[in-house]
């Protein structure tokens, strides 16, 4: 059975920056699914029906998570956005203690949440986008709003549920917490 694929997704304005990238920079051929930030990425299919019980379980309870879109990282072939999320990171921290027996060596190693906007392209390429994107960073806030899980199918994902995370208590200087 394909594994599972678990992504979270940022608020509209955040989400349409990342859409505008991935579609400028990421190979089209190969553009298969939204811009996302990747919780787990080879979960056990055979357990989907679990695994989906305790998402909507966990995203039931927890509040949408304040995010910090930090700088651009070279990945080789690619560009990412590093983001920075206390909330999510504890909600994952939870998720991969219940899941531990079904982690793989990738999503057993630390976490390093980014959103890839280029992938698959020449070093060169790459490169020169980090170059670009570097020169115009702008550290700013966003939030995390729903995770979705999806099935891999081996270069396409079907997208099998979302579970939205709560809204978020705004604080006395009208920021959202987490």
């Amino acid at each position: 059975m394909q594994p599972l694929v678990l992504t979270a997704i940022f608020n509209s304005e955040t989400q349409t920056m990342f859409e505008r990238l991935r579609t400028a920079h990421f190979p089209p051929e190969r553009n298969f699914v939204p811009a996302h930030l990747t919780l787990f990425h080879a979960l056990p299919g055979a357990e989907c029906h679990i695994i989906q019980l305790a998402l909507a379980d966990a995203c039931s309870s927890h509040p949408a998570c304040s995010a910090t879109l930090l700088s651009w990282r070279l990945i080789g072939r690619g560009v990412a956005r590093e983001i920075a999320s206390p909330g999510l990171a504890a909600l994952r921290a939870g998720l991969a203690s219940q899941w531990r027996i079904w982690l793989t060596g990738q999503d057993s190693k630390p976490w390093r949440p980014h959103v890839t906007i280029q992938n698959k392209a020449s070093p060169e390429r790459a490169r020169a986008l980090h170059a670009e994107l570097s020169r115009t960073v702008d550290v700013r806030n966003a939030l995390v709003v729903e995770l979705v899980l999806w099935r891999y199918l081996g270069g396409p994902w079907e997208k099998i549920a979302r579970f939205p995370l709560q809204a978020a208590e705004p604080s006395s200087d009208g920021a959202a917490t987490d």
